[in-house]
C-alpha cells in the first residue's frame, strides 16, 4: 500500500501529539506522512456575500509556518520520515474525510483549537471517526503518556464490525511487535436474584465467550502465525465499562463502528463513541478501505 498516513494539524497541543503518533505509524509502515490543515474563509460565517465573488481563500502565512515547523521537528525526531504539508480550503473535518479516500490511516487529536474543554472529543474527531474511508486513530488523552510497548486490544462480539477491528488490530500489533489481546465483555456475576438463573447465565456466557474468542484467534493466527494472541473474557456492567477498564494498560484499543446492538442508521455505535470519549489510550476506529 502506497497510501500515506494523514494527520490533521491546527497547531493545538492535541493535534501536535496526534502528529507524533502519526509519525510513528508512518515510520512503522514505511509510508510518507501528510500534515493536513483545513481552513475556512474568515468571512465564511453569516456574511451575506455571493460565495462566487470571494473565490477560493488563500492559505495563511501563519498556518504555513506552523505546518513547516511541525514537519521539521517530526523529521528531526524520526529519521527517514518523509513529510508533506498541505493547506486545504475547507473545514478541517471535511478536509480530512476527503483525504481519507487515499490514505492508509487518518490520525486526529481529541480536541483542536476550536474545541471546548468540556468536550472530550471535538467535532472534527467525531466527524472523521464517523465518515472516514479508511481506519481512524483517535489520539487521546494527550495529557498523559501512553505505554507504547503495551498490547493492542480488540473488542470481540461476533459482529462484522468487530471482525474488521480484530483484523486491523492484528496488523497494528504485528507492526508494533506487541501482543494482541482479544477482549469479550460479558455480564457481571450475581446480576440475577435466583441462583439457578445465575448459574445458567454464567454457563451460557462462558460458552459464548469461548466460541467467539476462539473464532477470532483462529482467524488472526491464520494471517499472523508469529503474533502473540491472548484471549481475555471479562465481566462488566457493559461492553463500554469492560473495554475502558482494559484499555488502562494498552497502547491501543480497536473497535468497529458498530457492534451487534448497533442501529444501521448510526455511523458510530454507542460503544465506539464511548471509547473515543473515555478510553485510557488511543482508539482505532476500524473502517474498510474505500
Amino acid at each position: 500500500m502506497n497510501r500515506p498516513v494523514v494527520v490533521g494539524v491546527d497547531g493545538s497541543p492535541s493535534s501536535l501529539v496526534a502528529a507524533e503518533h502519526a509519525a510513528r505509524a508512518a515510520v512503522l509502515r514505511r509510508l510518507p506522512l501528510h500534515l493536513v490543515h483545513g481552513y475556512l474563509h474568515p468571512l465564511g460565517y453569516g456574511v451575506p456575500l455571493n460565495p462566487y465573488d470571494l473565490g477560493l481563500p488563500a492559505p495563511t502565512e501563519e498556518s504555513r509556518r506552523m505546518l513547516e515547523k511541525a514537519a521539521a521537528e517530526l523529521v528531526d525526531r524520526w529519521p527517514g520520515l518523509t513529510v508533506e504539508v498541505r493547506q486545504v480550503a475547507g473545514g478541517p473535518g471535511a478536509s480530512l474525510v476527503e483525504a481519507s479516500r487515499h490514505a492508509a490511516l487518518v490520525v486526529v487529536g481529541s480536541r483542536g483549537l476550536g474545541g471546548f474543554a468540556g468536550l472530550l472529543l471535538g467535532s472534527v474527531g467525531s466527524q472523521v471517526s464517523a465518515h472516514a474511508h479508511c481506519p481512524v486513530l483517535v489520539v487521546r488523552p494527550e495529557e498523559q503518556p501512553i505505554p507504547v510497548d503495551g498490547p493492542v486490544l480488540a473488542g470481540v462480539d461476533g459482529s462484522d464490525g468487530a471482525r474488521l477491528a480484530v483484523g486491523q488490530a492484528a496488523e497494528e500489533a504485528a507492526l508494533r511487535g506487541v501482543p494482541l489481546v482479544l477482549v469479550h465483555v460479558g455480564p457481571p456475576d450475581g446480576d440475577r436474584p435466583v441462583p439457578e438463573e445465575v448459574e445458567e447465565s454464567q454457563v451460557a456466557y462462558q460458552a459464548e465467550a469461548v466460541r467467539l474468542l476462539a473464532e477470532a484467534s483462529t482467524a488472526v493466527r491464520a494471517e499472523h502465525p508469529d503474533l502473540v494472541v491472548r484471549e481475555h473474557p471479562v465481566r462488566a456492567a457493559g461492553a463500554v465499562q469492560g473495554l475502558v477498564e482494559a484499555s488502562g494498560a494498552a497502547s491501543l484499543v480497536a473497535v468497529g463502528t458498530r457492534g451487534r446492538g448497533g442501529f444501521t442508521g448510526l455511523l458510530l455505535g454507542s460503544v465506539s463513541q464511548a471509547l473515543v470519549q473515555h478510553a485510557h489510550c488511543p482508539v482505532l476506529i476500524a473502517h474498510p478501505y474505500d
